[in-house]
C-alpha cells in the first residue's frame, strides 16, 4: 500500500515538509512606538477630564508636569547641552534631601535640566521641588505653571514642610547674584547668604547634597548689565550678551555649550542636634560654608577635566 499524502500537500503538489511558511510580519518600531504614545496621550486626556489625577498643597501637578510642562524642554537636555550626570547615586530613593547647587546662566535654565536629571535618570524617577525667587511668582503665565511644576517660595516654613513630607527640595543660594553675574566672573560662586537652606535640613535631618553645574555660565553670556532700564521695569538685571539684544528674538536662543551636572556625596545633619542645631548660628555659618567650599572645589575639578565649552 503506498504512501498516503494529505489532501493539503497534494493540493501542492509537494511534501508536507516542503510547504512554504508564510511570515507573520513584526510591527514596526515606529508604529509601536507611536502608538504607545497615542495611548498615552489619551489616557493623560482621559485623566485630566475625569480629574483623576493627584494635586498637593503646594498646587503641585505631578501628571501635567510629567506629560506637559518637561517633555518640550527634553531636547534642550538630549541634544542641545548634551547633558552628562555624575552621582546620582548619592541621590536617595526615597525619602528627603536638600539638594544645593551653583546658579548661572543669565536665564535659570540650570534648574530645569536639574529637574530632569533627577526625573529622567534616576533609578527611582524622583521629582526635585524648587524653592523659587518671590518673583517668580508674580509673574502672570510662569506664576501658575511654577505652582504645577512644583516649585515653592525660597522660604524656611514651605522648605520645611516639603522635607518633612519626603521630597527632594532643590535650592540655589546665589539668587539673582548667580545667575546675573557677568562672564568675567563665571564659575565664582556668590555669597551663600544667611543659610536658611541649612536651618531647614537640620530641623529636618534631611541629608544636604552638594551640586555642581558646568555649562549654564556659557548659554547666555553677560557682557553688561543695562541697570537703569532693569529697574524701570522691575527686574533684577537686564543682561546684554553677545547675541541679545544685537539679534532680537534670536538672541534668546542659548548658546549650545556642553553641561555636566555632578551630584556630590551627601552631608549628613541628623546627628547633628536637630531643632537645637538649627538656632546655633555658628554651626549653621560652618555648614553653609562647608556646602559651598565643596560646590566650589568641585567646579573646579569638573573645569579641568572638561577639554571644549562645546564639544
Amino acid at each position: 500500500m503506498g504512501n498516503v499524502i494529505p489532501l493539503d500537500a497534494a493540493r501542492l503538489g509537494r511534501p508536507p515538509a516542503e510547504r512554504p511558511v508564510t511570515p507573520v510580519p513584526a510591527p514596526a518600531p515606529e508604529q509601536s512606538g507611536r502608538d504607545r504614545a497615542i495611548a498615552g496621550g489619551l489616557a493623560f486626556l482621559r485623566r485630566r477630564l475625569t480629574g483623576d489625577y493627584p494635586i498637593d498643597d503646594f498646587g503641585f501637578d505631578a501628571d501635567l508636569t510629567e506629560h506637559v510642562l518637561l517633555p518640550p524642554l527634553r531636547p534642550l537636555y538630549e541634544k542641545w547641552f548634551r547633558v552628562e550626570t555624575r552621582g546620582l547615586d548619592n541621590v536617595p530613593t526615597e525619602g528627603a534631601a536638600l539638594l544645593v547647587a551653583n546658579h548661572s546662566g543669565t536665564v535659570p535654565i540650570d534648574a530645569i535640566m536639574t529637574s530632569l536629571a533627577l526625573l529622567d535618570h534616576h533609578p527611582a524617577r524622583r521629582h526635585l521641588r524648587l524653592l523659587a525667587a518671590d518673583l517668580v511668582f508674580q509673574l502672570p503665565v510662569l506664576a501658575p505653571l511654577a505652582r504645577k511644576g512644583g516649585n515653592t517660595l525660597a522660604c524656611n516654613a514651605d522648605a520645611e514642610r516639603l522635607l518633612s513630607g519626603g521630597e527632594l527640595v532643590g535650592v540655589f543660594p546665589e539668587g539673582f547674584k548667580g545667575i546675573g553675574k557677568p562672564f568675567s566672573e563665571r564659575y565664582q560662586l556668590q555669597r551663600f547668604g544667611r543659610g536658611g537652606f541649612v536651618s531647614a535640613a537640620l530641623r529636618t535631618g534631611a541629608p544636604i547634597i552638594p551640586v555642581s553645574i558646568v555649562g549654564a555660565e556659557e548659554t547666555y553670556p553677560i557682557l553688561a548689565n543695562a541697570a537703569p532700564i532693569a529697574r524701570l521695569l522691575g527686574l533684577p538685571y537686564l543682561p546684554i550678551t553677545p547675541t541679545f539684544p544685537l539679534l532680537g528674538p534670536l538672541g534668546l536662543l542659548p548658546l549650545p555649550s556642553k553641561w555636566i551636572i555632578e551630584f556630590g556625596e551627601p552631608i549628613e545633619t541628623g546627628s547633628l542636634g536637630g531643632a537645637a542645631a538649627a538656632d546655633d548660628p555658628m554651626l549653621v555659618f560652618n555648614l553653609t560654608d562647608q556646602v559651598r567650599e565643596t560646590i566650589q572645589s568641585t567646579l573646579y575639578t569638573l573645569l579641568m577635566q572638561r577639554r571644549s565649552v562645546f564639544f
